[in-house]
């Protein structure tokens, strides 16, 4: 983990923005008017998709990808002038929000700035030609880190962004040799203290993968040595074979737990039930009740929470990133009002420096803690919107349930679960943590 790296991060929601998707006119100035309903919703970082231009060459559908970028130092003209982006910033900063931009450094598109004035920086195959070592990326291509050249260029046009932006959101980031990233984070603090660094960490087989074809594969363990957050790929495999029945929820508590332990002790996760590359969460949970439980879990773990644009509005189509597609905005569901109850309870120093577990109960009911001292915030979530009489590590009374306000009861040392998500603060029990 790095080691400046606060644990407070653990308190904070970020909202992802896809800018061509967001507004009708898909512009910076689309996004500025949404700010204000934004951070309503809780939201102390807005992350942006990549905002530079997209390379025509080989270009995936009508629009391109904007991970295929064309030129690091300039913005999308699509979007709108520096100026306009710039402003964007400005309107982030004066509601008390902070703005990361995508960093997509393992490649780029054919075209590119570098792969006219430097090719000798990229990866070339045996005939000589430019080329990429991951077959689907058909629209990019590699950078070579070998060349010191390239690192000096990368890590001034870092620089350069760290005097506008407060962070970065780094694509593919195990593909990109660790010490790059431990002199870029060295050489942006003089310029942006504090700059956020989250990774977009790899799933393990593609961690394994990429090391057998002679690339670089950053793990868990060695991207916390120079980010802040990570993303939680690491255990996503079991999230979705839940849902798709291909294991236990127990499968998945223990990948949790493992975390806990084998993480150093200010590690931060991202949270997140949906992403610009994975289905909208409504989409693979339908059901609303079931939906509520995981948005209110996906608060409740330790770690940093992601919202992707339209998940509060319950959006069920994942825009594309290669052709204009906006978000739909109306869809029947609305869990903005859930999102800023859960955001103000994000807030408690109970998420912020815990011990914490998660265990599957019988019902398909995750029961969780966090435990600080003397007190304790529990959790307790219904996936299949299922009742149940809970036994739980609590005093018997009446506590306050967080996300609504009702008083919930523990008589006997158990407590009724009616398949709604039940969240409050309680003294802690004697003895052993776990709460099982």
């Amino acid at each position: 983990m790095a080691g400046n790296t606060p644990k407070s991060y653990r308190n904070q929601v970020m909202y992802s923005v896809f800018v061509r998707n967001h507004s009708a006119e898909g512009t910076f100035e689309g996004v500025v008017r949404d700010l204000d309903r934004i951070r309503d919703l809780g939201v102390d970082v807005i992350w942006l998709l990549p905002i530079h231009p997209i390379g025509e060459k080989c270009r995936k559908g009508t629009l391109g990808s904007p991970y295929a970028i064309r030129d690091y130092r300039a913005v999308n003209p699509e979007y709108g002038t520096m100026a306009d982006f710039k402003h964007l910033v400005e309107e982030i900063h004066r509601r008390g929000m902070k703005c990361i931009i995508d960093v997509v450094y393992n490649h780029t598109s054919p075209d590119s700035w570098l792969a006219e004035h430097h090719p000798e920086w990229f990866y070339h195959k045996a005939d000589g030609s430019f080329g990429n070592r991951v077959g689907d990326w058909s629209d990019v291509i590699d950078l070579d880190y070998g060349q010191p050249g390239l690192w000096e260029y990368q890590v001034e046009t870092l620089c350069q962004w760290a005097a506008i932006v407060d962070g970065f959101r780094c694509d593919v980031a195990p593909l990109v040799p660790l010490p790059f990233w431990l002199r870029a984070r060295q050489e942006v603090e003089k310029v942006r203290p504090g700059c956020l660094w989250l990774s977009e960490s790899i799933e393990p087989n593609f961690v394994v993968a990429s090391r057998a074809n002679g690339l670089a594969g950053l793990s868990d363990s060695e991207i916390f040595q120079a980010f802040d957050v990570s993303y939680e790929y690491d255990i996503f495999d079991w999230f979705r074979g839940y849902l798709t029945g291909a294991c236990p929820l127990s499968r998945y508590a223990e990948a949790i737990n493992q975390q806990e332990a084998i993480y150093p002790d200010n590690y931060v996760k991202l949270r997140y039930l949906e992403n610009h590359d994975n289905p909208r969460a409504r989409f693979v949970i339908p059901g609303e009740t079931e939906l509520i439980n995981w948005t209110a879990f996906q608060y409740f773990q330790k770690g940093m929470t992601l919202l992707y644009a339209g998940q509060e509005k319950g959006a069920t189509h994942r825009p594309s990133l290669f052709d204009p597609d906006p978000v739909i905005w109306e869809n029947g569901l609305d869990l903005q009002g859930l999102m800023q109850k859960l955001g103000a309870m994000k807030k408690n120093p109970l998420f912020t420096d815990s011990t914490y577990e998660v265990s599957a109960r019988p019902n398909d009911i995750l029961y969780a803690a966090h435990r600080k001292g003397q007190r304790q915030m529990v959790g307790i979530f219904s996936m299949q919107a299922k009742k149940a009489l809970l036994p739980v590590s609590v005093p018997d009374g009446y506590y306050e349930n967080v996300i609504d306000g009702t008083r919930v009861e523990v008589y006997a040392g158990k407590l009724p679960c009616d398949g709604m998500p039940i969240i409050f603060e309680a003294p802690c029990m004697e003895g052993s943590f776990r709460p099982l």
